[in-house]
This record gives C-alpha cells, structure tokens and sequence, in this order.
C-alpha cells in the first residue's frame, strides 16, 4: 500500500485500525491523541468496532475505558 496516496477522510476505515493495531499500552495516549485531531470519537469508535485489522483486545478496552463506552472486544477468548 502507497501510504503517500491516502486521504484522511476517504481512507479513515484504513488509518484508523492501522493506527490502534500499531499501538501498544505505553503508546497509546500519544496514538489516540493522534487520532482524536482528526477524527471524531464516533468514528474512531466505528472503525475499531467493524474492522477486519487485528487489533487487540487490550487496545479495545483502552479504547472502551478513554471514551466510557460499553467494553468491546475483537476476538473471543
């Protein structure tokens, strides 16, 4: 993927997931930050929830705890 020839807000159901699969516990207030400039809480809360990305369960309930939403999760245990 040509990451040059991305468009913020026709791409976001790519930036958003790649972004939060990337994170880990110590970088994610700086990563979400990142995120939040862009993108609003719904969206980033959509795209997590409906990605095909493997993102982890910790990063989702990071995500759950930051904006006090109900815990989701990507995979079952």
């Amino acid at each position: 993927m040509d990451y040059s020839k991305l468009n913020p807000e026709r791409d976001k159901d790519i930036i958003i997931p790649r972004a939060m699969y990337a994170t880990t516990a110590d970088s994610f207030e700086e990563d979400i930050q990142k995120l939040e400039r862009i993108y609003s809480k719904k969206d980033i809360l959509n795209y997590l929830k409906n990605t095909k990305e493997l993102i982890s369960n910790e990063v989702c309930a990071l995500v759950s705890k930051r904006y006090k939403t109900a815990l989701f999760s990507r995979f079952r245990i």
